[in-house]
């Protein structure tokens, strides 16, 4: 059945309706009819299977047939990724909702490419918002990640909350294997972090300034391996990785 997303400030389960774009993409796109079923989800964990009663008007009227909860994942990996050029920031929040993401930080480094200004920075959080929407709706995701502002690296970290576990991902000799950091954290506190930050840069790695503060902020340097991998892959990697070792 199609998925679609309704904001948990609009999720009301006694008076289910689909408006604007989610009513357009059912009615004029998927071209759903009367009795159809689909499934609507509101970010939360709550996902509701419904059917369609009225689709005359600007919102298509539903009438609820089962409702169902979804626990949060059991642990909390939250992704700081530097912007990288191009579209490759779409790619990356698609990918972190589908791979078990919490949280979405975009992080203005030294070395972005991109212009972020205030007004672009406001369109792109949306756009990238609405990119984990389309990835969780696809994925049967009912937790959406949320996608946070920009932010430069100091501001980020002034202005985050503390995870149990912070990483970045480091080009630098003496950065640790991944595996070795988790293993050594399990044996120090007899069970895996709750909430971890994965760190990753933008094309050339973070400046030598930008590792320091996030060493200054107890972030581990992590090695990827020895072959230098692109943005987009470093954040698949790691997200894949994390997934398997703490959500699994």
């Amino acid at each position: 059945m199609h998925r679609f997303y309704v904001s948990p400030e609009n999720w009301n389960p006694d008076a289910l309706a689909l408006s604007g774009s989610e009513a357009h993409h059912a009615r004029d796109v998927l071209r759903t009819k009367h009795g159809q079923k689909l499934v609507l989800f509101n970010g939360l964990g709550h996902e509701i299977t419904a059917e369609i009663i009225d689709s005359s008007g600007d919102e298509i009227q539903l009438r609820k047939l089962h409702e169902a909860e979804t626990p949060p994942l059991r642990r909390r990996i939250i992704l700081g990724q530097a912007i990288p050029k191009g579209k490759n920031m779409e790619l990356i929040v698609q990918k972190a909702v589908e791979i078990g993401a919490a949280e979405i930080a975009p992080i203005i480094s030294d070395r972005t490419i991109v212009r972020v200004d205030p007004e672009s920075a406001a369109q792109k959080q949306t756009k990238w918002q609405q990119i984990a929407i389309e990835a969780a709706k696809q994925c049967g995701q009912n937790w959406l990640p949320r996608v946070h502002a920009p932010r430069r690296l100091g501001e980020f970290f002034a202005t985050s909350e503390t995870f149990d576990l912070h990483l970045v991902g480091s080009l630098q000799p003496g950065a640790q294997h991944l595996k070795r950091i988790l293993a050594d954290y399990s044996s120090e506190h007899q069970h895996l972090p709750e909430s971890v930050l994965m760190l990753i840069g933008p094309e050339g790695d973070f400046t030598p300034a930008e590792l320091t503060l996030a060493r200054r902020h107890e972030c581990y340097p992590i090695t990827l391996g020895p072959i230098i991998l692109r943005v987009e892959t470093a954040a698949i990697y790691c997200l894949s990785v994390l997934s398997y070792e703490l959500l699994t």
